[in-house]
């Protein structure tokens, strides 16, 4: 404690802050820099969004050696680096003349979101929680989904007005100044440091089976079934949907024009962040977590199918179904940490985080492209119904809830 307030939930709304702006220049930035990239150089749509996969993949090998980074280097200067990488590489972004120029840019911007994305906060936070950690990484994840409603309309309008360049320096600029000062005031300190318990007092009982689980060094992690099931659970949940995201705005146009279509994909980001913050705080304490990521993937497959119900013009029914969509949409990155909090060994769970966070991303990489060539294969996608789009979403979406119940009682 510290003048009656626990300093660990100073540590959340710092890692909210990351998150509104890692998520923001990292995740929702490379598709408005996608669009201004083709449009001032004329490169093809082709090779400038093959930057973007490159962007995400290089944040995922980044990702699965951030325990090793903050090992060696410490939270704070990891997290400042990352900003400042962030901060260049998107300047490179918008002042790339060749492509390989481009491609060089993309290898900074990916290695520096992910300092303030979900592996980031997970680590940052988990340390000063266990019996309120799911409320606590609740609040934290929502400033990915705050990032998301704030930060793709101020790109658009700030590249319209002032240009790429001067657009990406000003508020790279001001994205530096904000992370190093939460890494210096909030960050730099560690739970041990200012001799504050778990959650700021005498922890409680055991929230699950992780004390007494066994240790999972070097390889012994990839052949653990528990593992491997979270990890395909979360990288199958996620690309589902990462793909379904990228092309809602276009399905939904036909139907809803181009305003509405915007604001209704915009209750996607409103709705995660009431389903995550409801099961953040609401969630009981012993309750088997990878029953909740089932349960809500299923109501993620009832929005799928609802849109298909749709067809591409009942306007109440596509609602129905982002909302219903949406409800489940920040659960994809919450709830995979959680289960890992329970299931692994407490000196294992920031690396079980970190890979299980780097693998789905790897996987979410390609999901745009994927779901790209999925409508392409199927001719009623043009006139916006693609019911066998919404049927690749849920059957991706099943085996997701299919590995995340066979690890329910796997061995160990």
């Amino acid at each position: 404690m510290q003048n009656g307030t626990f300093y660990g939930w100073r540590v959340v709304a710092a890692s909210f802050g990351l998150a509104v702006l890692g998520l923001g220049f990292g995740f929702y930035g490379p598709p408005i820099f996608l669009n201004a990239v083709c449009e001032a150089r004329g490169w093809p749509l082709a090779l400038v969004s093959m930057a973007v996969t490159v962007h995400f993949l290089t944040g995922s090998i980044v990702t699965a050696n951030l325990p090793a980074l903050y090992r060696r280097f410490g939270i704070a200067a990891v997290t400042k680096a990352g900003a400042l990488a962030l901060a260049v590489g998107i300047l490179g972004w918008a002042s790339a003349t060749t492509p390989w120029q481009l491609f060089g840019a993309t290898l900074l911007s990916g290695a520096g979101w992910v300092t303030m994305g979900v592996a980031a906060v997970n680590a940052i936070v988990s340390p000063w929680f266990v019996r309120h950690r799911p409320a606590a990484l609740a609040v934290a994840y929502n400033g990915a989904n705050v990032g998301g409603i704030i930060f793709p309309p101020l790109w658009a309008a700030a590249i319209a007005m002032y240009g790429f360049a001067i657009a990406a320096a000003v508020l790279g600029v001001i994205m530096v100044i904000l992370v190093w000062m939460l890494a210096s005031t909030v960050l730099s300190r560690t739970p041990a440091q200012i001799g504050s318990l778990p959650d700021g007092a005498e922890p409680a009982a055991a929230t699950g089976p992780a004390d007494a689980a066994r240790r999972l060094p070097g390889s012994l992690i990839w052949r653990d079934r528990k593992f491997l099931t979270l990890a395909a659970g979360m990288s199958l949940g996620l690309f589902a949907q990462i793909g379904l995201t990228a092309h809602l705005f276009s399905l939904l146009l036909p139907a809803l024009g181009t305003q509405w279509a915007g604001l209704v994909v915009g209750l996607i980001g409103a709705m995660a962040i009431m389903g995550r913050t409801l099961l953040g705080w609401l969630m009981p304490e012993r309750t088997d977590r990878r029953l909740i990521a089932c349960a809500s993937y299923t109501v993620q497959i009832m929005g799928s199918m609802i849109f298909i119900a749709a067809a591409g013009t009942n306007v109440p029914l596509l609602i129905l179904g982002v909302v219903l969509f949406g409800l489940g949409f920040g659960n994809g990155t919450f709830l995979p940490p959680l289960i890992a909090q329970v299931e692994f060994a407490p000196e294992d769970v920031p690396r079980v985080v970190a890979l299980i966070v780097a693998m789905s991303q790897g996987a979410y990489s390609f999901a745009p492209a994927v779901f790209g060539l999925i409508r392409e294969w199927f001719s009623a996608a043009a006139s916006g119904t693609a019911p066998g789009f919404y049927v690749a979403t849920a059957l991706v979406q099943g085996l997701a809830i299919y590995a995340f119940w066979a690890g329910r009682r796997a061995p160990r």
